[in-house]
């Protein structure tokens, strides 16, 4: 058995796209957005879920004409060559283990909101976490699809019933965005932060062969969670922002301040309980991505062999075991070294602009030509990111300059030795 077969529906996908996005930031990068930006942080996300719907139309249709377990690395290939693609897809290999264990840190702040805990005992709850993520996986994505779908509603369902107890508050809403300054540069800078909350639109497309019909899913799929995503997002920041709760640094989570000033209480385990499943939820899709990245680089040779086998589930359960072990190895060095979550964030963000501005590239000449005006809002959606992380660029940068010219080697050592075999 080494091909995928599709379990996945329409309605499941957007469910987990939804919990994707949603995952480890719905209830913290609000209120990172508004200790950066202030009142600002609610054009910041208006600018960001706008431009996000190009990108996530381009990723879909790709993703659907092209199903493929490599995802933008074969896109990427497909439109520039063996080397392109493959540096894509070995940079990507390379910070899911850097950008989960962030996401696990950021999953742990909701953890400490119910039961306090720190050092190492912290850090063996995070390795349990990832047992649970192998147990998730071992049986394929569908069964995980199910449950996230059934958090997705949990969540848009909490955020509503916070919205109904202010009353809809509207008004005050208006007089808060009446009062913002504007601010370019902390709108961009903010941006640069919640562009966290949309990685995970690129990892969809590794999952299209889940799809029962990824030319028809994919795209609906990926939209509903999308733009469903980008509401509530833009609802918890209002509900921030019109609560007036403490947002500064080492104020805790605000969300939990903000249900307990509406309903009265029991933000800490509501807010809590389902931030730990939404950061279970985002890390769960990354493996997922990851592990089959690396089976397909296994069967076409990039990689050793021994990944490139499927269990009786149809998983790549030692590629998923290699995954979870370089993950564990991260959150242990991260803890040693005291890294804080803002530079793994910053770094892991710089990696995925540059992912999402190859895949938009690759777009223009794979795509027809009626695609051009998304790609071209893409790519200029990915460069402002670009310019917004600023010296956080720097480490995706250093990864190109590495991984390329080994490629290169690789790809001309394979050259000269089936030539002396001729």
């Amino acid at each position: 058995m080494d091909q995928i077969k599709g379990t996945i529906g329409r309605w499941q996908g957007a469910g987990l796209m939804a919990t994707t996005l949603l995952g480890t930031g719905v209830f913290v990068l609000p209120q990172m957005t508004i200790a950066t930006a202030g009142n600002d942080a609610l054009f910041a996300w208006l600018l960001l879920t706008f431009a996000i719907i190009p990108v996530t139309l381009v990723f879909g249709r790709l993703a659907g004409a092209f199903p493929h377990a490599a995802g933008p690395a074969y896109f990427v290939e497909k439109a520039f060559g063996r080397t392109a693609g493959r540096s894509i897809g070995l940079i990507f290999l390379l910070v899911v283990p850097l950008g989960a264990p962030a996401a696990i840190l950021m999953t742990f702040q909701f953890v400490e909101a119910i039961v306090p805990v720190s050092g190492w005992s912290e850090v063996a709850m995070q390795l349990g976490l990832l047992v649970v993520l192998f147990l998730l996986n071992y049986r394929g994505i569908h069964v995980s699809v199910k449950l996230q779908f059934v958090l997705t509603i949990a969540i848009v369902s909490v955020v509503a019933l916070m919205f109904g107890a202010g009353g809809m508050n509207l008004h005050k809403l208006e007089s808060i965005s009446a009062g913002t300054s504007s601010d370019a540069g902390l709108i961009m800078a903010a941006a640069g932060i919640a562009f966290w909350s949309f990685l995970g639109v690129e990892a969809m497309t590794h999952l299209a062969n889940d799809f029962k019909d990824p030319n028809k899913d994919m795209i609906p799929a990926m939209m509903i969670g999308t733009v469903l995503v980008g509401v509530i997002y833009l609802a918890c920041t209002g509900l921030l922002l019109m609560t007036q709760v403490d947002t500064g640094t080492g104020a805790g989570l605000a969300m939990v301040a903000s249900f307990d000033s509406l309903l009265g209480g029991y933000g800490a385990q509501v807010i809590g309980i389902l931030g730990i499943a939404g950061g279970l939820a985002t890390v769960n899709v990354y493996t997922a991505s990851v592990s089959r990245l690396l089976w397909s680089f296994s069967r076409e040779g990039i990689l050793p062999s021994y990944f490139a086998s499927l269990n009786r589930h149809q998983v790549p359960v030692r590629a998923l075991s290699a995954v979870l072990l370089a993950m564990a190895l991260v959150i242990v060095l991260t803890y040693v070294s005291g890294q804080k979550l803002e530079h793994l964030m910053a770094w892991t963000n710089g990696v995925f602009v540059i992912i999402y501005l190859m895949s938009m590239l690759a777009a223009a000449k794979l795509l027809s030509k009626r695609y051009l005006p998304l790609v071209a809002i893409g790519s200029l959606f990915c460069i402002m990111l670009a310019f917004a992380l600023g010296s956080s660029m720097l480490y995706a940068l250093i990864m190109i300059l590495v991984v390329a010219p080994i490629l290169c080697w690789q790809k001309n050592h394979l050259s000269r030795k089936q030539q002396l075999q001729v």
